[in-house]
């Protein structure tokens, strides 16, 4: 990919993967072994509020200082690369699978300048664009399927500029979905149309990866930090016992305590099923006019991602509420589980928040 990543170098040195939110950084390093990629540095680091406003920076100094100090103390094996691979925000990103005449790849870029403008609602001189081409699984597409990706240039600028300012070199850039593709995804195949549900602190994604691609993406204000939220004010309690009750029970109803912070977390959650829908909906819609040689056009399955997707009874009560199948992804799809060097994995629950940073890092083995 030439552009969407942002590899302004062409490095052949390893990365460690940063995952940038409003909330947290993560931090995640892999190592090339003959069983494949295993996890040699990890470590989750949080950022004080007015740092990081949606996506944006808001004070450049006090979060370079503290990327400084985060690689200092991942756990672990000690970080020595000054190369990054970096997430950029979501809710700043547009990505969308186009129709183009059917040309070669190297035509691709050129082409993509044209037709831009018909999809993104912004000036294109206001933003970066890139493109690569979405290789069908069967040969027989009358047409070229290409990735289309835009930021706005103040966004992408303002993240060079922390990077510099911290000392390290920006190895490449990439929009969170993308990372998230990479690590849940077996091989970054699939032969059914798949919507990866990220449920983090601020904001809920959706993904819709068919074939060997991303082919949306989405993002709706429903977020874990909101479901803490409506519990603390609803029982009036403050927010470290509003996170407390949402971890114990769920979406339980085994007493009389579980049933009220069902009551309160299910209209919420009922909310973001009908999100779900409508993009599933809008999928299966398009999908038909793709001719994208998959073996089923419609989404069947859901993929939940994300520290909320810890939340008990979720799976079940998605499921219900979508009638198809919904299941915790798996961030190790393509990384080797086992420790390294006596390095204990991230466990299961919390690795479903470090999808971002593994997928970046994945990303890092192959500058």
């Amino acid at each position: 990919m030439n552009y969407m990543q942002f590899d302004f170098f062409s490095l052949h040195q390893e990365a460690f993967g940063l995952d940038l939110s409003d909330l947290s950084l993560k931090i995640a390093k892999l190592k090339k072994t003959s069983r494949g990629a295993r996890l040699s540095s990890f470590g989750e680091f949080p950022i004080p509020q007015g740092v990081l406003e949606q996506g944006e920076i808001k004070k450049e100094a006090d979060l370079a200082a503290l990327l400084r100090s985060a690689v200092q103390q991942v756990q672990g094996e000690k970080i020595k690369t000054r190369n990054i691979v970096a997430s950029l925000p979501e809710e700043k990103a547009f990505l969308e699978v186009i129709q183009l005449p059917k040309i070669s790849q190297e035509d691709i870029a050129e082409a993509i300048v044209f037709e831009a403008e018909n999809y993104i609602p912004y000036p294109l001189e206001t933003v970066y664009l890139d493109s690569q081409a979405v290789h069908p699984l069967k040969n027989h597409l009358d047409h070229t399927d290409a990735l289309l990706a835009s930021l706005p240039k103040t966004v992408v600028d303002s993240y060079v500029s922390l990077f510099k300012k911290a000392g390290f070199t920006m190895a490449a850039l990439e929009i969170e979905s993308l990372a998230q593709a990479r690590a849940l995804i077996p091989n970054e195949v699939s032969l059914v149309p798949l919507l990866i549900v990220d449920l983090g602190a601020t904001r809920t994604s959706f993904i819709v990866f068919a074939g060997t691609s991303l082919r949306f993406t989405a993002s709706v204000p429903v977020s874990s930090t909101q479901l803490t939220g409506a519990l603390a004010k609803n029982l009036n309690v403050d927010a470290v016992a509003a996170e407390n009750l949402k971890r114990k029970h769920g979406l339980e109803n085994e007493d009389s305590e579980a049933r009220r912070v069902f009551e309160i977390l299910s209209p919420l959650l009922s909310g973001l099923a009908g999100q779900m829908k409508k993009y599933i909906d809008y999928y299966g819609s398009h999908a038909s006019h793709q001719h994208m040689t998959l073996d089923e056009k419609e989404i069947k399955k859901v993929i939940l991602t994300g520290g909320g997707a810890n939340l008990k009874g979720l799976r079940d009560f998605l499921s219900k509420e979508l009638a198809i199948e919904v299941e915790l992804g798996n961030p190790w799809a393509n990384i080797v589980k086992a420790p390294f060097h006596n390095l204990p994995p991230i466990p299961f629950d919390q690795s479903l928040s470090y999808s971002t940073a593994l997928g970046l890092a994945l990303r890092g083995l192959i500058i």
